[in-house]
């Protein structure tokens, strides 16, 4: 990678930089790219946090670039991507912007929202962007010394195949990182989508010869089966690409949370005992907040697309999106809005979470475009009735507080323990003149009128000022905080709501918290990777001797 003289100079006359260079001798580095997107680099990058940490070494992860739509908010209100933070936890370390510096957020096919060391600076078009990028480069070696400088190991991740011939020139991701900071790199395959062979020696091969250097081992990932049959196929593999097979890794059955919306359960259609219809926007974000309720026996996530999907679920769940009003219209042109509306009218509970508690109310606007670079005003679902308006400043804050008193059928749920994160650009408020005293309404089958409730009450930011979030009226109900589901006793409470209605008992009294759970999953996948690489020549590359006595 070529960097301009005026980027290198200003490299050089930073004292801080100078001294995190000398500083980073302290730290060691390897990096996990793969031969496209998907081939599973943040599971194994999040395994080998894992195997450094529980070896006794202080461990961070790194990945310059991330593109998603699942973020993170940090202890400081930065935002980052979603699975450097999953990495860090694997780590047992806190998630810290520096570990993710650039997080790009698309909103549109064409253009993203770009965060720098966790705060927006616009959304850029991808050619834009890219001509942008290498300015960058600097804030990326300072965030990646920052870390060098506290951890004793940095495990860094590459972003789709460092083969892209086309993007190889002003690369800041893969080889072009790796050579920044000298990392040696493994290379992971994906057989489970069939190729594996090719995959691996075609992206070796288009590398040139300083990268191919680099690379101190392959990995076939995601293999189904008795690994002893492929012994030829790496055999012949090692010899064509003169380097090392670094470990046959199974599919492994862990539940971890994934980084984007390549995710395998976002397909998920089959129904359970208890039926939790998900709206797969177009531009759908953070739907990890469902996680929790993957391992509830019984209950099933279905993400839904059209109508003909949606049937006549236990709960409808709206969740985040990068982009409200186009993701509303999204919904309105296909039919799914009507559809929810008539399950609404037939007392089905709808929650929405962020972007899609904005759609349930009266009206989205956003004059400035914020969100998307457009100046639009829309008329939204009307579960709610509420305006949401959207301002340039990001509302990033971690927030922890209780569920208020809530009506309808997840009234159980009231006063329930809750924690977790906001990010987001429009602020929302009841859009009646006397507040919620002007919400009432009657509805069949109820002798009180319905009126408008605030969701919970918490504890924002640094101040603890205890704020109201997000309104339930009846059975509708939504707020901005993502997480919302995660602290002990919400989803099982839920799942038993829901249950109850249809007359049914579910044995959802989860005994491990779901932060235990994580952090076994999280030992799961290291022991499995442990069986399944070569950790001997892995230590090797890292210049270590394994295990800290």
């Amino acid at each position: 990678m070529t960097v301009s003289s005026d980027i290198l100079q200003r490299l050089w006359e930073d004292d801080f930089l100078q001294n995190a260079i000398r500083r980073r001798i302290m730290a060691k580095c390897i990096m996990i790219q793969g031969t496209m997107s998907n081939a599973g680099k943040s599971l194994l990058a999040a395994g080998l946090c894992r195997i450094f940490a529980q070896d006794g070494y202080r461990v961070a992860p790194f990945k310059s670039q991330n593109m998603a739509l699942n973020s993170y908010i940090t202890a400081d209100g930065l935002e980052m991507g979603r699975a450097q933070a999953v990495q860090a936890e694997a780590a047992g370390t806190e998630p810290r912007a520096d570990m993710n510096p650039i997080l790009l957020k698309p909103t549109t096919d064409i253009g993203s929202q770009v965060i720098v060391n966790g705060i927006s600076r616009g959304n850029m078009r991808a050619k834009d962007y890219f001509a942008y990028k290498k300015e960058l480069i600097p804030e990326i070696l300072a965030a990646y010394n920052r870390l060098c400088g506290d951890y004793d190991i940095i495990v860094i991740e590459g972003a789709g195949s460092p083969a892209e011939i086309n993007l190889k020139k002003d690369d800041i991701v893969n080889m072009g990182l790796a050579a920044m900071v000298d990392a040696p790199v493994l290379l992971a395959g994906d057989i489970d989508r069939g190729g594996v062979f090719a995959q691996l020696y075609g992206t070796v091969a288009l590398l040139d010869e300083s990268e191919r250097k680099r690379i101190c081992g392959l990995i076939v990932n995601k293999f189904r089966g008795d690994s002893s049959i492929l012994e030829p196929g790496i055999r012949q593999l090692e010899e064509l690409c003169g380097i090392l097979v670094a470990g046959v890794v199974p599919y492994m059955d862990v539940d971890i949370e994934d980084e984007d919306s390549l995710s395998e359960k976002l397909g998920q259609r089959e129904k359970g005992l208890v039926d939790l219809a998900v709206i797969r926007f177009p531009k759908i974000s953070n739907f990890t907040d469902l996680d929790v309720f993957v391992r509830i026996p019984g209950v099933t996530v279905r993400y839904v697309t059209k109508v003909s999907e949606l049937g006549t679920p236990d709960l409808v769940i709206l969740p985040g999106t990068k982009n409200t009003i186009s993701d509303l219209l999204w919904m309105r042109q296909n039919g799914l809005e009507g559809a929810i509306l008539k399950l609404a009218g037939r007392n089905v509970p709808v929650w929405g979470i962020c972007g899609g508690y904005q759609m349930m109310g009266e009206e989205v606007i956003d004059e400035e475009g914020a969100e998307s670079g457009e100046c639009r005003r829309i008329e939204a679902m009307g579960l709610l009735p509420l305006r949401t308006v959207f301002e340039k400043e990001k509302i990033r804050t971690r927030s922890e507080g209780s569920l208020a008193e809530l009506d309808g059928v997840l009234a159980s749920l009231s006063g329930k323990s809750i924690s977790g994160y906001e990010i987001h650009m429009g602020r929302t408020e009841i859009a009646c003149p006397e507040g919620p005293a002007g919400t009432a309404r009657l509805v069949p089958d109820r002798k009180e009128p319905e009126i408008c409730r605030p969701m919970c009450y918490l504890f924002k930011g640094d101040t603890k000022q205890v704020q109201p979030d997000g309104w339930n009226r009846g059975n509708c109900y939504g707020a901005y905080v993502h997480g919302i589901f995660d602290a002990p006793g919400v989803a099982d409470t839920l799942v038993n709501a829901l249950a109850e209605k249809k007359g049914i008992k579910l044995e959802t009294n989860l005994k491990e918290e779901y932060d235990a759970y994580r952090n076994r999953q999280y030992d799961k996948l290291a022991g499995e990777l442990r069986k399944a690489l070569n950790m001997e020549l892995i230590y090797k590359v890292l210049g270590l001797e394994g295990r800290k006595e």
